[in-house]
């Protein structure tokens, strides 16, 4: 897979990074990544995605753009309002980097496509606010064989963690929790959004070329009200409904 001019230019600066280079640029150009959620934080993710050169970017999210949105999601303008987000997301993409190829896929993931949309991908990103999608995604990635990175915000706080076989999501998070509440409800700072979701497609890219030690099977935890951030480690839970059996 060779790079033309205006795409070796375009990397020049992951291309002399030892890390990355030429073989780590066209593991980005091959790479296909779903992610699930255009909105606070599959925003700066896919974003920074294009930017980065991987190959295929597939968008999944049913809703529109509404000005609420505009506080965080700063993949939109006011002018995109009401147009479908994996729409405006596509085009403001396209224009960021002309060499990634978007698909738009403007529907709700659910049990009865999740696997489908999943398959065929390299990698997984979830950025969506509600447990029963997460669940979801996680179970189709699990079953797909796909890593999934899972990031999550609210109020001053955010987390990121890369999910690979086992543990998996639910294991960390075995069953929704009965006060569980969205950003709508309990408010988020726009700024954490880009944080969380940079993070993310940093992990992408990390899975992607091989490069450093990936947050697999561990949470890292960003208090922004504090400036301070930490990581855990997560066990596989043996009781676990959708990995336990593996292994």
């Amino acid at each position: 897979m060779s790079f033309s001019d205006e795409e070796v230019e375009r990397y020049a600066r992951h291309l002399v990074l030892r890390e990355i280079g030429g073989p780590g640029q066209q593991r980005l150009k091959a790479a296909k990544v779903l992610i699930v959620g255009a909105g606070g934080l599959g925003a700066p993710a896919a974003l920074y995605l294009a930017a980065a050169g991987v190959g295929r970017v597939t968008l999944v999210d049913p809703d529109v753009v509404a000005l609420s949105n505009l506080q965080r999601q700063v993949l939109y303008a006011g002018a995109d309002r009401g147009r479908a987000k994996v729409a405006a997301a596509a085009e403001r993409l396209a224009g960021l980097n002309p060499h990634v190829e978007i698909a738009q896929a403007p529907v709700l993931l659910d049990g009865a496509n999740a696997r489908q949309l999943v398959r065929g991908h390299d990698l997984v990103l979830d950025g969506t606010d509600d447990f029963a999608t997460r669940f979801t995604v996680n179970a189709a990635c699990v079953a797909e064989g796909a890593p999934l990175v899972s990031g999550a915000i609210g109020r001053w706080t955010g987390q990121v963690g890369v999910f690979a076989g086992r543990p998996c999501y639910q294991c960390l998070v075995p069953e929704i929790p009965p006060d569980a509440e969205t950003c709508a409800v309990v408010g988020v700072v726009g700024a954490l959004a880009g944080v969380i979701g940079s993070m993310m497609a940093l992990e992408a890219v990390k899975l992607i070329v091989g490069a450093g030690e990936p947050l697999t099977g561990r949470l890292l935890i960003y208090d922004a009200l504090a400036a301070e951030a930490r990581t855990v480690r997560i066990g596989p839970d043996p009781g676990c409904p959708v990995c336990g059996a593996e292994g």
